[in-house]
């Protein structure tokens, strides 16, 4: 008599403690979020007054709580472009499998931080008008990069070597508008070029939604075709996927998703970068990576708006020069520890 085994198989085994421990780190990434989201509402608030500022954010004579009319905003801001680069990042890297694919290495937000400089030094441009001329920036820099790297398909080590050599080129045109401005101009630019959430209206909030509500559907639609180009070019051939196009296709949402965070906060360096890796090393190997990119890109920004807006008192820092002094030592000790061989799943 055979014995029945009503046991799972090591596979199913194996899946399901990937499938639990993604829920794990998504639902710790998602706490994490909302604890330093409340750090950022509440932050220097009397716990006697925290009640009352809680009923005022629920809608109660929101006039009269300034955590409501000023941090709200900016914490809504924060939380969506974080979103926007964090899977903008997870996208490049993935897609291309470097991790040096990163929006803010090869040039894309380089060319959001020129059109963004010329449009304020030279055109007197405020408001939303650099806004959009940031994003189209970023979109003439991201076609050029890939028209100079087709050589009848998309090689991602060479889409990233015309990426970085437009990045010098792109700072070597910010470079020369500096030089050529006036001193009380160039303060304003180099602001925005740093990156800076600033005081948002609800205005721009909404904008940044309406854009973000466009393109995540989009990104959620080509996860799928993501997770099987992860498999490899002719595998996801084999399986009826159309490579060529479905790189292009990939690339464009991630290029739409950091020209819109760009347009409004500027060049907030190196979250697109450290998103997905740190992610990545959260997760189980099979693990998919954009909802915990976005997320981790969410707390890096709002963290480090933190550490601006309380932690350095008496000084007004943007946010990137905190996010660049992270990220620096991040893909310095990458280098130095090998992980950079290693490509994306």
């Amino acid at each position: 008599m055979t014995a029945v085994d009503t046991g799972a198989s090591p596979v199913q085994q194996l899946r399901a403690g990937a499938r639990s421990r993604y829920r794990l780190v998504t639902g710790a990434l998602v706490a994490i979020l909302f604890a330093v989201a409340a750090l950022t509402l509440l932050w220097g608030v009397g716990l006697g007054e925290v009640t009352e500022h809680v009923a005022y954010l629920l809608g109660a004579d929101a006039d009269r709580s300034f955590a409501v009319r000023l941090r709200l905003p900016r914490l809504v801001m924060g939380v969506g472009v974080g979103v926007a680069f964090g899977l903008s990042g997870a996208l490049f890297q993935t897609v291309l499998r470097n991790p040096l694919a990163s929006p803010d290495i090869i040039g894309v937000t380089g060319g959001a931080s020129l059109a963004g400089a010329w449009a304020i030094l030279f055109a007197g441009l405020t408001g939303a008008w650099v806004s959009v001329a940031a994003f189209a920036g970023a979109a003439v820099v991201a076609a050029a990069i890939l028209l100079l790297s087709w050589r009848g398909e998309l090689s991602g080590y060479r889409f990233v070597l015309v990426g970085v050599g437009l990045a010098f080129v792109c700072q070597s045109g910010i470079g020369y508008l500096v030089t050529r401005s006036q001193v009380e101009d160039v303060r304003s630019a180099l602001v925005w070029m740093v990156g800076s959430i600033g005081t948002p209206g609800w205005g721009s909030v909404a904008v940044l939604a309406l854009g973000l509500l466009g393109l995540l559907p989009l990104t959620g639609y080509a996860g799928w075709r993501l997770r099987a180009m992860q498999l490899g070019d002719e595998t996801a051939a084999g399986l009826g996927l159309r490579v060529g196009p479905t790189r292009v296709l990939i690339l464009t949402l991630g290029v739409a998703l950091a020209a819109l965070a760009t347009a409004f906060v500027g060049p907030i360096a190196f979250v697109a970068f450290m998103s997905a890796p740190i992610a990545r090393r959260l997760l189980p190997a099979a693990g998919p990576t954009l909802l915990p990119s976005a997320l981790v890109g969410a707390v890096v920004v709002l963290g480090a708006e933190l550490v601006c807006e309380h932690l350095l008192t008496g000084l007004e820092v943007p946010v990137g020069i905190v996010t660049g002094v992270i990220g620096a030592p991040y893909l310095l000790w990458l280098l130095a520890t090998g992980t950079m061989r290693r490509s994306p799943r």
